[in-house]
């Protein structure tokens, strides 16, 4: 289990940032905070690999804040009516 605290971010609707509680933002490049913008705390939650999450699986949100510090939740791609996907 791993504590977890999710960051929406204020530029980019959808976009969510998850992070380690202890290390927060610590480990989130400054570019990629730029780019993402003001964090804005959405929800901590208790993470295990079995919890299900809405858009991602479990396992590779905490795998990737394991390996790099954060797991970046990017917005769905919505395709146009019509427009098959590539």
């Amino acid at each position: 289990m791993r504590r977890v605290i999710v960051y929406k971010s204020v530029k980019v609707a959808d976009m969510y940032l998850f992070v380690d509680q202890h290390e927060d933002l610590e480990r989130v490049p400054p570019s990629l905070l730029a780019r993402f913008g003001r964090p804005v705390e959405a929800m901590r939650l208790d993470l295990t690999p079995e919890r299900r999450l809405a858009r991602t699986e479990a396992p590779t949100v905490l795998e990737a804040i394991s390996v790099r510090g954060f797991y970046l939740q990017m917005p769905p791609v919505i395709h146009p009516p019509g427009k098959e996907r590539e």
